[in-house]
This record gives C-alpha cells, structure tokens and sequence, in this order.
C-alpha cells in the first residue's frame, strides 16, 4: 500500500495504513534501531549509533541522516507528547516545525497519521512530500520484515 501525503500551506499530512498491531507500531516508531532502519527514506541512511531516544515528555529524540553525497544532517526534536501506544508529539527548536504521529487500530492493522505544523518555506516542497512519503514506505517495509520474522518462529 502506498502513503498518501498531501502538502497544504504550511503542513505535510500523511496516512498509511500498516499491517501491523498499534503496539509493534509504536515499537518500531520508539525504539533506535528500528528508527535507523527506516528514518532516512528512500533519500539516506541513518547510522545505528546516532539515533538517541529518550521517551518521555521533554525527552530527546535525535538522530543523524547521511546522504548518497555523503552529506550529514543533525536533527533533534523534543518529545511534548508521549501517549503509548496512540500518539507522540515532536517538536524541532531550530525550524519550529511539530510533527504529531498518530495511531488508531484499524482491522488487523493499525492507521498511521502524520501531521507536520509549521514548516519553513524551504521544506513547503514536492521533495519534502515524496521525502515523508519514502520514510512511510521504509517504515512498512521494516514492519513487514518484523512480522514475517515472527510468522516464521511460531511455525
């Protein structure tokens, strides 16, 4: 299934559907070894030992991407909502943007929303679209793979 990420003004709206349980969802969107497995989309790779979670309100979530140019980018957010399994709130203090993630059961799987505020002219762009577009994809796929690895141990 495909993400539908729409850009609105100063906003990215993102929803997936992921066949997967809110609980591993929220797993996989909290813990540094999944982040590292899927933030950096189509676009760049996140190496493992620079993901940071410290989950709880006033927490920090940072993390490092690496382009195909092998250009670095730093990017650290607070954690302002943590409400497992359902939503996080995440603020970035150097471009002000908020992204809300959202999680709602949803048949065997779970609806994943995304809702960036906020966002600077120069991220208000097809590539920031297709780029949260890639990450979602990214995202299914390092969920697919947990959940046919779990699929195999009970057979």
């Amino acid at each position: 299934m495909t993400s539908e990420v729409d850009l609105d003004g100063d906003q990215l709206i993102a929803r997936r559907h992921l066949d997967a349980e809110p609980a591993l969802v929220w797993e996989v969107l909290t813990t540094p070894e999944h982040l590292a497995a899927f933030w950096g989309g189509h676009h760049a790779t996140v190496p493992p030992d620079s993901v940071v979670v410290d989950l709880r309100v006033g927490g920090t979530f940072a993390l490092e991407t690496e382009g195909a140019d092998g250009s670095r980018r730093p990017l650290r957010f607070r954690y302002e909502v943590v409400e497992p399994p359902a939503r996080l709130v995440l603020a970035e203090a150097r471009t002000g943007i908020t992204t809300e993630i959202r999680l709602r059961p949803s048949g065997r799987g779970t609806t994943l929303l995304v809702h960036q505020r906020r966002l600077p002219p120069e991220l208000r762009s097809e590539q920031a679209r297709t780029g949260l577009a890639g990450i979602l994809d990214r995202l299914d796929t390092v969920l697919h793979e947990l959940t046919s690895a779990t699929d195999r141990e009970r057979q």
